[in-house]
């Protein structure tokens, strides 16, 4: 099915839907709406808990603060409104036959609602607590005002101030998004309930830090999926919602300028964003038309300093390591603009766009040494010394856009949408490798053993002494696609004396991923890297010479003959198309027995995947080798039942159990289904395009407790047994395989289990006396313990090791402490995280496993409130200096060291709160 054709079906669908609301007039019984807002900013208020108490019929308010309960007998009935932070209000309403009544509730509390309930760290807290506690599944939330309360640049790293969540770092700065212990790759990213594909050419995992945190209204990890979610989730969905002109009351804006200043390079860096909404009205009063916005750029010059071995270890003793020096550009460009419609009371359309571009400028300056002997520190050698350049610029953008609504006929609700996503990441021409190389007999030799310095003669750092030069060139494309049209059906019944609700709907997904390389390798035996040379590279452990000027590499490969240099190897074995088609339906149903809602359901996903890739071989045939290029093709089908039930019991108004059972799945990677195959004489590697998904069973059990505003206790136990866990395997001179010694592939292996125990606390100690009354500590913790198999060949023979998943820290944590009053808050931040599992060296061999090793950052938020309108902030950033060290089978072996310096940021922001 075509975009236009899923357009089209969504147009006439939002059509009928809106006419049959606008016509249907006769009720069977009554019904009743209404808004909750506060009373002096007139700030609308999700997540409020609205009861009709002698129905024992419970809502909460969405995103504009509204509620709904169809289909209610005439009579009076007690109305009461419940939000953290605010006075329980209770109202007598009248129900009439065929009549719809509207109530409207603005909140007050014992303190100026403006600082308690809208404005500060404390509030930001506050918001997010009430739409976890009304959720029917186990969930967190940031909203886009509490990641202004934390010194975070992007998404990504708003999200690790969460219970469970932790990120992976990429040049100092957090990209990819770990929930519970899990990888990235076990995890799903969507933007308004739509799916986000992966601009990387070999996985699934997105990189959050591309979409800026100012287009956002907030963030949710949902831990335990639903029957009406996608099962596409192994750990968590994370959904970025936007904002929409109706998350407020009246017009709102928000315009921000920043200064950022990097210690590490000492290069200053520009930032700017805006965001505003407004509502219109219809000529009749009602304000049913809104328009929310948003843009941010951020221009960022930074870079970093690195020393690695790739376990270039034989024993103790020091085989081969490199020197990197980075400098870095990073510029992102986020534009969202979002239009909401009420044509009625019972009709909500929306459009909901964002796109995203981010661009990573890299150059990259190495030495790189393979000593003639291994060496331990102090000891002296010759080396092999290769002075490298790479320089590159990659683009990935994100297009997001979503057409939706939702109609109420009675005690029917349906909700409608199709999306349309695009991720891509462009790699234009550039300098994939650049190598002038040289000889030397001795006088080589280094120190320490996580940050190696070397010492070296003087004829090492001279560029004369360097010759053969060696210039690999590439190029790159990679595009993937997802359309999906969605509909979800939900009727209000009850379960003889008991409310609740049946829902049932469809879904059809259409997604696919394309990949184009093209590869070139050009070499001079004649050249001199004095002929490359420009400045000095700025380097902290030590020195590395004279930079080599990416300028005249290109210019001398623009005199070389491009047809000649194409390695036409590389490049069709990495290019492919790969199509999944996802259809899927569910049923659920709600049940509301006095403190105890029970949610269970029953999802059905079945799985279409086509792929077409190229095989290269070459083989040796008399001596001479004989090359051949032929296209492959494969496909590949399942479907799977994924079961769900959740518990939510309350234990008086402040306290609730909660418990699920869920099943789900998590696809293989585009790397791990490739359908290409390259073989070269005796080596070959290939992907497994016949793999099974990952599936899950999942359990979860904990309480929360709600003592009052910004405040809550926490504590969840969970465990995940995993099926058809996927790993690496050498399958050389097996069956099929004959002749090949080395055959690198994929397959499917045993279970895998992680248990895990996360606590959490946040309280706001208004109690206190003045000035403690502005105290705000935050903390959480997650503890985490996982085991999988993989398995080797010996002799023929498959043996199995056990190992913890891949990226799975067996500790994670938070603390921070703030204060604010009125005109001024200050927040203190740490994370943490334990050492984890980042590839495996050899599969017979868990000493040379490489880890990363804990991580422990410390960042500062200073704000100060000029005026009404104006705010003035202060923020640190890895104040503590904390590298990035991965070490090769134990501590005292690099594996990888790099520094990235502290960075500050100085802003100014102006807004109508």
């Amino acid at each position: 099915m075509t975009t236009r054709k899923l357009i089209k079906l969504l147009g006439l669908s939002l059509g009928l839907s809106a006419g049959l609301t606008t016509s249907f007039q006769v009720l069977a019984a009554g019904q009743l709406q209404g808004k909750v807002s506060t009373s002096d900013s007139n700030i609308v208020l999700e997540g409020a808990i609205v009861r009709i108490q002698e129905l024992n019929l419970q809502a909460a308010t969405n995103r504009d603060g509204r509620f709904y309960f169809p289909d209610l007998p005439a009579g009076s009935y007690t109305l009461s409104i419940d939000y953290l932070g605010g006075k329980v209000e209770n109202r007598v309403v009248q129900i009439e036959d065929g009549s719809m009544s509207l109530e409207n509730f603005r909140l007050t509390s014992e303190q100026p609602l403006e600082h308690v309930l809208i404005v500060g760290n404390a509030a930001s807290v506050n918001k997010a607590l009430n739409r976890q506690r009304s959720a029917d599944n186990i969930k967190n939330i940031v909203n886009s005002d509490a990641i202004g309360q934390y010194p975070d640049a992007n998404t990504s790293e708003a999200l690790q101030r969460l219970p469970g969540v932790s990120v992976e770092n990429d040049q100092g700065e957090g990209r990819f998004v770990r929930v519970r212990g899990l990888g990235p790759e076990f995890n799903s990213v969507t933007i308004n309930g739509t799916k986000v594909p992966a601009p990387n050419s070999s996985n699934r995992a997105v990189a959050l830090d591309v979409v800026p945190s100012e287009l956002l209204e907030s963030l949710e990890v949902t831990k335990t999926l639903t029957a009406d979610m996608d099962a596409d989730s192994l750990g968590g969905n994370i959904n970025v919602k936007s904002l929409s002109a109706f998350d407020r009351d009246d017009k709102f804006y928000k315009l921000t300028l920043e200064g950022n200043y990097d210690e590490h390079t000492r290069n200053s860096s520009p930032k700017f964003s805006a965001v505003g909404s407004r509502k219109f009205s219809d000529g009749n009063g009602e304000e049913s038309f809104g328009v929310a916005g948003a843009i941010s750029w951020f221009d960022r010059d930074f870079g970093s300093d690195n020393v690695e071995t790739g376990g270039g270890w034989d024993d103790n003793a020091l085989e081969e390591m490199e020197q990197r020096d980075y400098t870095i550009t990073r510029e992102r460009l986020g534009l969202a603009l979002n239009f909401d419609y009420k044509p009625s009371e019972n009709t909500d359309l929306y459009l909901r766009t964002l796109y995203s571009e981010f661009s990573d400028t890299e150059v990259r300056m190495a030495n790189v040494y393979e000593f003639s002997d291994a060496i331990t520190p102090g000891e002296n050698t010759g080396a092999e010394v290769a002075r490298e350049l790479k320089d590159r610029k990659e683009t990935a953008e994100i297009l997001s856009l979503t057409l939706g609504g939702t109609s109420r006929f009675s005690d029917w609700i349906i909700d409608y949408s199709a999306g349309y996503s695009k991720s891509s990441e462009d790699t234009p021409f550039n300098i994939d490798g650049a190598a002038f190389v040289a000889e030397f007999d001795d006088g080589i030799s280094y120190s320490g053993t996580q940050i190696i310095q070397l010492n070296v003669p003087a004829e090492v750092l001279d560029p004369s002494a360097y010759e053969e030069l060696e210039v690999e060139m590439a190029e790159q494309y990679t595009s993937d696609e997802d359309t999906n049209i969605k509909l979800d059906v939900e009727r209000k019944v009850n379960f003889g004396k008991h409310p609740g609700a049946i829902k049932f709907g469809t879904k059809i997904s259409r997604r696919s991923k394309e990949n184009d390389e093209q590869l070139w390798a050009f070499e001079d035996e004649e050249a001199s890297l004095d002929d490359f040379v420009s400045g000095s590279v700025d380097y902290q452990f030590g020195q590395m010479g004279p930079a080599i000027s990416s300028s005249a590499i290109f210019q001398w490969v623009a005199s070389q003959d491009l047809a000649d240099a194409l390695d036409w190897e590389d490049s069709a074995v990495n290019d492919f198309t790969l199509d999944e088609d996802i259809n899927a339906a569910y049923a659920m149903a709600t049940i509301d027995m006095s403190a105890l809602r029970l949610v269970a359901g029953l999802r059905y996903e079945d799985t279409s995947i086509n792929a077409n890739g190229n095989s290269v071989s070459v083989v040796e045939v008399d001596d001479e080798d004989v090359e051949t290029l032929e296209s492959t093709d494969f496909s590949n089908s399942y479907s799977n039942l994924f079961p769900s039930v959740h518990m939510r019991y309350s234990l008086g108004e402040k306290t609730k159990i909660r418990a699920a059972y869920t099943e789900s799945l998590v696809r293989p990677t585009f790397e791990q289904l490739s359908p290409g195959f390259q073989r070269d004489n005796d080596e070959a590697e290939f992907g497994n395009p016949l793999l099974e998904p990952l599936t899950s069973q999942n359990l979860d059990f904990g309480i929360e407790h709600y003592p009052g505003f910004a405040s809550v206790y926490s504590a969840y136990v969970f465990h995940k047994s995993i099926d058809d866990f996927v790993y690496q395997i050498d399958l050389g001179e097996t069956a099929g395989i004959e002749g090949v010694e080395e055959a690198i592939t994929f397959r499917n292996g045993e279970t895998a289990n992680i248990s895990g125990l996360e606590l959490a606390a946040s309280k706001q100690f208004s109690e206190l006396p003045s000035p403690w009354n502005g105290l705000l500590v935050g903390a959480n913790a997650t503890w985490t313990d996982s085991t999988a198999k993989i398995g080797f060949l010996d002799e023929e023979q498959l043996l199995t090791r056990e190992l913890p998943l891949p990226s799975q820290s067996d500790f994670s944590g938070n603390l921070s402490v703030g204060w604010e009053n009125s005109k001024f808050s200050v927040r203190l931040a740490s994370n943490y995280k334990s050492e984890y599992l980042l590839e495996i060296s050899d599969p017979e061999d868990a000493s040379e496993d490489a880890y990363v090793d804990t991580h422990l950052s410390l960042d500062l938020l200073m704000r100060w409130y000029a005026t009404e309108h104006i705010q003035i902030f202060l923020q640190g950033v890895n104040l503590s200096d904390e590298p990035y060290y991965v070490y090769f089978g134990n501590k005292a072996r690099n594996h990888q060291y790099e520094e990235y310096g502290p960075a500050y940021r100085l802003g100014v922001s102006l807004s109508n709160f």
